[in-house]
């Protein structure tokens, strides 16, 4: 069994190392080096076999299957290992051309071989669809016809990014387009039974997962039980981990330096009255503050830009443009983005989107990605040109649809901006209003008679609302919709609540350790805080759902701010059998709304490439950052132990106490990094027709997943039952999460990079 178990453990050791090297060469030598020498390689694929194998055979010789969760949990793996064997063996991919009437039965591979299909394909027609009022393609529409060969069966079908085609076990994929705009470039996939046989390995991945935290003889419930008899903690090292973890966060933001002069703007007022007019945006009515505040939040980060509201700043491009041209407002987190647009810092001006021939700098790397050709940090690069694109949009109007029009029949109402191509049936008076209002507003505004924009705004919406009649949202439901937009509170409550749960964390252990009794005037301030939040979080839920008509959990954001309120109201009900879940209410309420703000880092202004609007990105993003967090606390649990054995003496129950921790919070810690990448996997597939790429990215956050798991082992690896080493582990694997969401995207590069924002 030793050896066995020596084997298993050595070749997972030397695939870390290969996996590791590989990303490092990808950067000297590139992607298709990588792939045709040790991704694609035969060797590799061996050592993916043996280090199955062998793990199979040490968990069968150990009787794990007596275990049946855990047995389960790890046959999953193997699975998803057979699963990617057969689509290695029996998997192809690659790429078809198509022009406009033309059919063939062929495409190219990967290796670049031509490869016959068992069936025909011709391309009927071909759409680009470009954002509105801009030669900027957002989505490409294929509609094609697949006859087999002895003519039996002929179907047609449309294929758009996110929109797969199948066919014969083969799929198809829209990738790009020829630079004519007459024929389409399609992904072609064809893996009959490997992608059935991964499915079936997550799923049992999943399942097996769940069942583990239910099973009460998993580990994971020995320890609660374990942790909950517990009359030990400690006392010192609590105070260091406090100090430590609040010397994480910043003391303050960045300020503008009081003589930087800003752009010229509307009076706040004036401002203030354009959000008051209705807008459909995101194909829905809602007040134009709502989308002034994803505009700012789009292009800076945040909704306001040093102290000028979202209104001043929408109307401050729509009025002021040659001010706002040159401020540095548009944040570009891609880092080869900024390499193309020769910036330094992180935000750009849109003047720093021209050369000095006034060429547009992205245009040639636009191009590549159209054209269906990788390119590095592809996503990071269309961000960047999507917010330029949006400026455009905005100082052009044409996202401003605040005209609405009601046919002769009153049947259909459409809305319009200004510079859209307006009915013929239009009548004289309204086509003049809907093509002359902001025009007569503008001119009012050069004249500084702020009065009068006022009283022009009010007409304006009184059109409005004359002409919508009741499909206007209702007066409550407006201004529901404004308070709404004012609660953006979500970051300093999330560090008040991570500051505040330490503090209770180091308290309620002090009193175990002393075994005194709680002090009712602090628990009750904790109760009383832990009742703010509520009552914060239940007004943001409320109307959020009341503005939307529907529950608000169709996001990562939304669910992640479900999950907060959760937390609060469970520690409630909780307090009185588990006293640590008052601190631990506190930090997971906190590491909750940190996470809920990824998914408002980026409104939609414009529709999203389908591929983007996919909830199992969100349910991604959000597993994984979730992971990061907990593991960050381990990491911090074992800085505070290493201080504490270094200076401490008779520390042992201490370092004890914090180990306990740490344990309990790595198996949900490691199962959500697992759940997220193969959520992520998923989504891939859905979306590019392949589930695994081996981009840096994805092969970093598999590194990471399995060194953390080794923790996980410390009946087979008995190191880790030694609590000063698990710490230390602790300290160093946290460097595989660094390297994973900073250092690729700063270092390694690839189709992730982009993320770091």
């Amino acid at each position: 069994m030793k050896l066995l178990k020596r084997i298993a453990f050595c070749l997972l050791g030397i695939l870390l190392f290969v996996l590791t090297i590989a990303t490092i060469l990808e950067k000297v030598n590139g992607t298709e080096f990588v792939n045709n020498h040790i991704y694609s390689s035969v060797p590799f694929i061996i050592l993916w076999g043996s280090t199955a194998l062998a793990s199979l055979l040490y968990m069968i010789k150990r009787k794990l299957y007596r275990q049946w969760t855990t047995f389960l949990l790890h046959l999953s793996f193997i699975l998803i290992l057979v699963g990617a064997f057969v689509t290695w063996i029996d998997g192809e991919q690659g790429t078809l051309q198509l022009k406009l009437g033309e059919k063939t039965m062929s495409f190219i591979n990967k290796g670049g071989e031509k490869r016959t299909l068992p069936f025909s394909i011709s391309l009927e027609d071909f759409e680009i669809i470009y954002y509105k009022g801009t030669r900027a393609p957002m989505d490409y529409v294929s509609r094609i016809t697949v006859s087999a060969e002895n003519n039996s069966e002929s179907l047609e079908g449309e294929i758009s990014m996110n929109k797969i085609f199948s066919f014969m076990n083969y799929r198809f994929y829209q990738s790009g387009y020829d630079a004519n705009g007459q024929g389409t470039v399609l992904s072609v996939s064809h893996d009959p039974y490997g992608i059935g046989i991964t499915y079936t390995g997550y799923s049992i991945l999943l399942v097996s997962i769940i069942l583990f935290f239910l099973n009460p003889q998993s580990t994971f419930r020995q320890l609660m039980k374990s942790y909950r008899n517990n009359s030990q903690g400690i006392k010192k090292g609590c105070s260091i981990l406090f100090l430590l973890f609040v010397s994480t966060f910043p003391m303050g933001s960045r300020a503008m330096a009081a003589d930087h002069p800003l752009p010229k703007t509307l009076p706040r007022e004036t401002a203030g009255r354009f959000g008051d007019l209705y807008i459909l945006y995101n194909d829905r009515i809602c007040p134009l503050q709502t989308f002034a505040r994803d505009f700012t939040i789009k292009l800076y980060g945040k909704p306001t830009y040093h102290g000028l509201t979202s209104e001043q700043v929408l109307t401050g491009w729509l009025f002021y443009y040659d001010s706002w041209k040159n401020e540095p407002v548009i944040r570009i987190k891609s880092n080869e983005a900024r390499r193309l647009l020769d910036i330094k810092g992180q935000y750009a001006s849109v003047k720093d989107f021209a050369g000095n021939t006034n060429e547009y700098k992205l245009e040639d790397a636009m191009r590549q990605i159209h054209l269906g050709r990788q390119i590095t940090d592809r996503k990071g690069i269309e961000e960047a040109n999507e917010k330029f694109n949006i400026i455009s949009m905005v100082c052009t109007g044409a996202l401003m649809k605040i005209f609405p029009y009601r046919d002769a029949k009153g049947n259909t109402l459409q809305w319009y901006a200004q510079s859209d191509r307006l009915p013929h049936e239009m009548g004289n008076e309204q086509w003049t209003f809907t093509r002359k209002a902001m025009n007569y507003v503008h001119e009012q505004i050069v004249m500084k008679r702020f009065d009068e924009v006022n009283r022009l705004l009010n007409k304006i919406k009184q059109y409005q609302q004359k002409e919508c009649g009741e499909a206007l949202p209702s007066a409550s439901r407006f201004k529901a919709e404004k308070l709404y937009n004012q609660f953006d509170y979500s970051k300093p409550i999330a560090i008040f609540c991570l500051c505040i749960g330490l503090f209770a964390f180091i308290y309620y252990c002090r009193c175990t350790v002393t075994e005194k009794n709680i002090c009712c005037s602090l628990a009750f301030i904790f109760n009383l805080l832990l009742c703010s939040i509520f009552i914060y979080l239940s007004m943001t839920i409320v109307l959020r759902g009341y503005v939307s008509n529907h529950l608000p959990l169709s996001n990562g954001f939304e669910t992640m701010q479900f999950m907060a309120w959760c937390t609060v109201l469970l520690t409630f009900f909780l307090q009185r059998k588990f006293t640590l879940s008052v601190p631990f209410g506190f930090l997971l309420c906190g590491l909750t709304l940190l996470v809920s703000m990824f998914g408002e880092q980026n409104p939609r202004i414009t529709q999203l490439i389908p591929v983007l609007q996919s909830p199992l990105l969100s349910i991604h993003v959000v597993a994984i950052m979730t992971a990061y967090s907990l593991l960050a606390f381990i990491m911090l649990n074992g800085i505070t132990a290493v201080v504490l054995h270094y200076s401490t003496e008779n520390c042992e129950t201490a370092i004890d106490f914090l180990q306990r921790i740490s344990r309990l919070i790595l198996y949900p810690a490691v199962f959500l990094l697992t759940i997220g990448i193969f959520i992520g996997a998923v989504w891939a597939n859905v979306s590019w027709g392949r589930y695994w790429g081996w981009d840096p990215k994805e092969v970093w956050a598999l590194i990471t997943m399995l060194v953390y798991a080794l923790a996980l082992h410390p009946a087979s690896l008995k190191w880790f039952r030694y609590p000063m080493f698990f710490h230390v582990f602790g300290i160093v694997a946290f460097l595989t999460v660094l390297i994973t969401y900073f250092g690729v995207n700063f270092l390694l590069g690839g189709m992730h990079s982009y993320a770091n924002g």
